[in-house]
């Protein structure tokens, strides 16, 4: 089911599929949250809940001039929404720079993270900025043209394609240069210590070909920070789009397993 609600700094829409213990899914950058359309609907249907939003200010969901959407404002959003709809709980999963809105929601409610997966994500300061820098300065009057190069640039499957779309026209670049300009990797350049501490169960999915986020120089160190099990798989960065089946198998793999109980001494 397709819907948006009001939050505190703009209106989120988001679709909310299925039964079960709840996992939320989020995007990166320049996605929307139809990246998971080829994931969302086998999860649900494998017994879980599956809220899927836009982050604020990409796809369809929209915020205020004066908001910054950075990822530690998506982290307090997101809390915000799974507030609204009753969810105490959740398993994260987070793709790309959505994975730093993750990482910063572990730090602040570690207790109501159940497991963490990251996909192609980042880790520490690293979030491959210089793929961005040429949106970042790219000059507003010129917004419209924005979209269709990054279709020309990333859009190799025909969900990719699709996705981009969702930015055509002047209004759409200028919606991918605010989100790109509000990207600031300091906000999780001093995670390492909050993240050992929190003690979530983490799993890390990589794209064996992911050539902007690297396996040896960001997906090692990352799981070896959360103490997770690193997962390759046959893709490139976007692997929702790459190789839907075997996200879908990794993550039932990983989610179905039982949290561990420590007995008190």
């Amino acid at each position: 089911m397709s819907t948006s609600l009001h939050l505190t700094d703009g209106e989120i829409s988001l679709d909310d599929l299925g039964s079960g213990a709840p996992l939320l899914l989020l995007h990166g950058f320049p996605t929307s949250r139809h990246l998971w359309d080829q994931v969302a609907p086998a999860l649900a249907d494998s017994g879980y809940r599956v809220v899927v939003p836009d982050l604020i200010g990409y796809g369809a969901s929209t915020a205020p001039a004066d908001v910054r959407i950075d990822m530690s404002s998506q982290a307090r959003w997101m809390w915000e929404l799974l507030d609204v709809l009753g969810i105490e709980q959740v398993a994260l999963v987070a793709h790309d720079v959505g994975s730093a809105a993750a990482q910063l929601m572990v730090a602040a409610s570690p207790a109501r993270v159940r497991k963490l997966v990251i996909l192609d994500g980042v880790y520490a300061g690293e979030w491959a900025m210089e793929a961005v820098q040429s949106i970042r300065a790219w000059a507003p009057a010129d917004a419209h043209r924005l979209p269709a190069v990054l279709a020309r640039r990333l859009g190799k499957s025909e969900l990719l394609r699709r996705i981009l779309a969702e930015y055509a026209g002047e209004s759409g670049g200028l919606r991918l240069i605010r989100a790109a300009r509000d990207l600031d990797p300091t906000q999780t350049a001093q995670m390492g210590p909050a993240l050992r501490r929190s003690g979530v169960p983490a799993r890390v999915l990589w794209g064996r070909d992911d050539h902007y986020l690297p396996v040896d120089s960001v997906a090692r160190p990352l799981a070896e920070l959360l103490g997770a099990q690193l997962v390759l798989l046959p893709g490139g960065h976007f692997t929702p789009a790459d190789c839907p089946i075997e996200v879908v198998a990794a993550l039932c793999d990983f989610i179905a397993t039982p949290v561990p109980t420590i007995e008190p001494d």
